[in-house]
């Protein structure tokens, strides 16, 4: 008998995300090879965004929920925006690809997320010494 073990939701970090110039949601930013890797897997959810630096693409393998994502150029110009169901999609390389940003399904078009739209991010402060 397998016991029902809860996956924690994944909670964005202390930055924000911002979409043509408007803070849209918080923040985390994965920028090592480690947290890249892991993404989102092993979550039952998201409450924010993940910025996914050097990553032109993604999969959902091991996925259990659906994701909006973003994939953006090194300027943080949105190429291409789309929500992949699990645990089956993926978005295939691009030209110009530098980063993906992922979100709840549904986020990106209550943020207003398009294709063109500038993403970026709003470092948290640094804890004064």
């Amino acid at each position: 008998m397998r016991t029902g073990r809860t996956r924690p939701v994944f909670d964005a970090g202390p930055h924000r995300l911002r979409c043509d110039g408007r803070v849209v949601a918080p923040l985390a930013v994965a920028e090592s090879a480690r947290s890249r890797r892991r993404g989102l897997l092993g979550t039952s959810g998201v409450d924010g965004a993940l910025w996914i630096t050097r990553c032109p693409s993604v999969h959902m393998m091991g996925m259990r929920y659906p994701i909006d994502v973003a994939v953006l150029d090194r300027g943080g110009i949105v190429l291409l925006r789309a929500t992949l169901p699990a645990p089956f999609g993926l978005t295939r390389p691009r030209l110009r690809a530098a980063s993906t940003v992922e979100a709840a399904a549904g986020a990106m078009t209550a943020w207003g997320v398009e294709v063109g739209s500038r993403l970026e991010i709003e470092r948290a402060d640094p804890a004064p010494s």
